[in-house]
């Protein structure tokens, strides 16, 4: 295909999408109303009905592990024992970077000394990935090295050797099924090489479980239990799994979850000691009483994915329309999660984002999907269709095309 001859062409089209004025956004990964919607009996909740199993008052201070209902709830659903799971506050995020915070000031356990204590720390970063992991770790103080994400999981040859090369690595971020951006799906051979990996005593994975109910299809791949795992491997500190009920019910108001080993339960515990007397326990009682049960879980979940999966139908159905004749770019079509990828031609990315906020569509900044948002290829866009109603998506979409096949052409015509 002679990309450079249809420059005219693409420079009309792009032209006429700026002439309409559009403002449409497409760079968050945000539940739609429809989906919040979907939730609403919770703000009903718990009502008069404050009384936990146990017989404590939820509306009083107390019980820092987190309702004991709503742990075996999840931990069913994730694997985990409740004993080794706990229910915290609303942000997983938040729980991720308070682990690595008191990494810092505390050390974990097989620390020979708080990592603030070492010249440099540094953490492995699989790409394409979740810029928000990233920013956690490089905002306090950490280099970031990235690895190349495969359809599996991380590129196991490429964590050996950079663990080989830098003793100062002490950790790697992972979002196990549908991953983020790309939709991913780790394998149990790549989780069992992770938690087998020669590394440092206090090396730690940073095992996000964001997706792990989020489906868009029938399919419905085994949440690993990379807890026992790891302990099979005689690493059993080595992992901290973490997961939330963000794209569940509420984001803003959700309930997050921190697993691990008993070591790693106990170590958090201590640490967060004078941080908290104890979580939010009205939100987790109302979770209890809308979710019930891993069968009220899906049956939500089932909702979400009538509303969600037209709209990553609608990705795949504009692109293989708008793209895929002039031969321009490839992408992802998940089974789950909020985020699909493509990869246009290397050094377009940027280009392509630009011209289409010049023309009122605001997509995700090219390179955020890698560390420091600096994609060496600038190749790699984010796509988030979740939050728009399917018009604007549409429109969005149309639109984000005429500005890469613009990008597309004038990398063509300077050959």
């Amino acid at each position: 295909m002679n990309l450079a001859a249809l420059l005219p062409e693409f420079q009309a089209s792009y032209d006429a999408l700026k002439a309409r004025g559009l403002k449409l956004d497409l760079t968050r990964g945000k539940p739609s109303a429809e989906q919040l919607d979907l939730s609403n009996a919770l703000l009903s909740l718990p009502g008069d009905a404050y009384i936990d199993r146990s017989g404590a008052d939820t509306r009083n201070y107390g019980n820092t592990q987190g309702l004991l209902e709503l742990r075996e709830l999840f931990g069913g659903i994730l694997g985990i024992p409740a004993v080794q799971l706990l229910a915290l506050g609303s942000s997983s995020l938040t729980i991720m970077h308070d682990v690595i915070a008191f990494a810092l000031l505390h050390g974990v356990p097989g620390a020979i000394r708080p990592w603030a204590k070492e010249e440099t720390v540094t953490f492995l970063c699989p790409v394409p990935g979740y810029d928000r992991h990233f920013a956690v770790t490089e905002k306090l103080g950490f280099r970031l090295r990235a690895v190349p994400l495969n359809d599996d999981g991380p590129d196991i040859a490429a964590v050996r050797k950079a663990i080989a090369e830098d003793p100062t690595i002490k950790g790697i971020w992972c979002v196990p099924t549908y991953s983020n951006p790309t939709g991913a799906i780790y394998s149990e051979d790549v989780a069992r090489a992770l938690v087998s990996l020669e590394a440092a005593p206090d090396f730690r994975i940073m095992w996000d479980n964001a997706y792990f109910v989020h489906h868009l299809t029938d399919a419905r791949p085994p949440v690993i239990d990379i807890l026992s795992l790891a302990a099979e491997a005689g690493n059993p500190d080595r992992v901290l799994v973490f997961a939330s009920t963000s794209k569940i019910t509420f984001p803003s108001a959700g309930v997050a979850f921190l697993g691990g080993s008993p070591a790693n339960v106990a170590w958090w515990l201590d640490c967060q000691m004078t941080q908290s007397i104890g979580p939010d326990k009205l939100n987790q009682l109302r979770h209890v009483q809308f979710l019930r049960d891993a069968a009220g879980v899906e049956a939500l979940m089932a909702e979400h994915r009538a509303l969600l999966a037209p709209k990553f139908d609608k990705v795949d159905e504009v692109f293989r329309e708008q793209l895929a004749p002039h031969g321009v770019g490839r992408w992802t079509t998940p089974k789950g999660g909020y985020f699909l990828t493509l990869f246009a031609s290397q050094g377009v990315a940027q280009r392509a984002v630009e011209l289409a906020k010049e023309a009122g569509i605001a997509i995700t900044p090219a390179g955020a999907t890698h560390p420091y948002g600096n994609d060496p290829d600038d190749a790699v866009i984010r796509i988030a269709p979740s939050f728009p109603p399917i018009e604007d998506l549409e429109a969005g979409l149309r639109g984000f095309c005429a500005a890469l096949l613009l990008a597309e052409a004038e990398k063509a015509r300077r050959g």
